[in-house]
């Protein structure tokens, strides 16, 4: 047990306190917007985007570039994601949780090719070396901007990207020595579970009352 406090406690003895402060905020913010997510409350947008806000400036000093691209896409994302479930007409909410229709998913395969060719582009443009973990982190991004754009139309197969996304970010988080965010995405993965569940039971009761 010993051994693995120490993994993930090690990248933080020459971090400075500022930034360990700020990602413990990113990490308690991020849990509480995915258990809102789960429970198909509005208040995901604006605690995701105080999240996604400050782990965009961790990213960018430590030159995560793939993954600083997708929080920075997540937070105005989430303006769009806000005012889209929010909407309302005759006192009911216009955007009820759906499966994806054929057309979203080939626009979801689309922004999910386009995300992974704009990232590799930013990478090559600021002349970094790309390596396996960078590769893994573009496929990510892929992944998590579909997932995003879902989930601001409240689709429901937002939460299986979001568990694929997040199983593989665990260890890629955990391996880049930011022990905090590792954790948060494993949290993410089983809230993920747990939201799918709950939206699909929801989804169901609807169509049964239809």
């Amino acid at each position: 047990m010993n051994h693995i406090f120490d993994f993930f406690l090690e990248a933080y003895r020459q971090t400075p306190t500022f930034q360990i402060v700020l990602e413990a905020i990113a990490f308690v913010f991020g849990v509480a917007s995915v258990w809102f997510a789960k429970q198909e409350n509005i208040l995901v947008y604006p605690t995701g985007i105080i999240c996604t806000v400050i782990t965009v400036y961790l990213l960018y000093i430590n030159t995560y570039l793939g993954d600083m691209m997708m929080n920075l896409y997540y937070s105005i994302m989430s303006i769009y994601g806000w005012w889209n479930w929010s909407r309302k007409k005759n006192g009911n909410y216009l955007i009820p949780i759906s499966r994806t229709s054929f057309k979203e998913k080939i626009i979801g395969l689309c922004l999910f090719a386009l995300t992974i060719i704009i990232t590799y582009v930013v990478y090559k443009a600021f002349d970094y070396t790309i390596e396996l973990p960078n590769y893994i982190d573009i496929v990510t991004s892929g992944i998590f901007f579909t997932a995003m754009w879902y989930m601001a139309n409240k689709k429901l197969e937002n939460w299986t990207l979001w568990i694929i996304g997040d199983l593989v970010t665990v260890p890629l988080y955990a391996y880049r020595g930011l022990g905090m965010l590792s954790l948060q995405y494993l949290i993410f993965t089983i809230l993920a579970i747990y939201g799918y569940n709950e939206w699909k039971k929801s989804l169901n009761n609807t169509q049964q009352t239809v």
